[in-house]
């Protein structure tokens, strides 16, 4: 099934910003219901880690690691597997699934103080292209680490901090009724006068 034959959402997810932004981030959302025919080529997913790779980082150390797991992969099972709550019932429909991981410190040793921050820079650009190439994603935390870490067999300074679904965005009504809700409710957030603590 292409991007294109997919129905939109029942209700507009656009962000009502108080000045306009660039439509990739005014049109990113996080939804939960993904259609489980969709699938996502490996040109896009290629675009989504290239955009990673270019994110910010720190004396360009770039720590930032990946697992990509497409749907019916071994890996993909994987990592639904070590997912909890929710996520668990909803992240199957995704076409991917990619886990990101910061490289805490180096080969020789030396401690990366900002791996956290660059690697959330290096999701964030990668939701951006996502949302380009026509997909949607959902970064998630309920995740039992220690079970994904054992089936990777990650050594101890790659520390993996989210797992993304990546597909394409289908009818809420897919869902079970809580999380339903969740998909069609008004979008919010904080007002600028109370996230900026100093202007001048």
């Amino acid at each position: 099934m292409s991007i294109t034959e997919n129905t939109a959402p029942a209700a507009p997810r656009t962000a009502e910003t108080s000045v306009p932004i660039v439509s990739p981030l005014a049109e990113r959302w996080s939804p939960r219901s993904f259609d489980p025919a969709a699938t996502v080529s490996a040109r896009q997913l290629d675009a989504l880690l290239e955009a990673a790779r270019w994110a910010p980082s720190a004396n360009n150390s770039q720590p930032a690691r990946f697992i990509v797991a497409t749907r019916g992969s071994h890996h993909f099972d994987a990592i639904v597997g070590a997912l909890v709550g929710f996520n668990a019932a909803w992240a199957g429909d995704a076409s991917a699934l990619i886990v990101a991981i910061a490289e805490t410190s180096s080969i020789e040793g030396d401690i990366r103080p900002t791996a956290e921050y660059d690697l959330g820079q290096a999701v964030a650009h990668l939701s951006v292209q996502a949302q380009a190439e026509g997909l949607h994603t959902h970064q998630m935390a309920g995740v039992e680490w220690e079970t994904l870490v054992a089936a990777f067999d990650l050594p101890e300074n790659m520390k993996p901090l989210t797992v993304t679904a990546v597909g394409v965005v289908d009818r809420p009504e897919r869902l079970a009724d809580a999380l339903a809700e969740r998909e069609t409710a008004p979008r919010s957030r904080r007002p600028l006068n109370e996230l900026v603590l100093a202007r001048s």
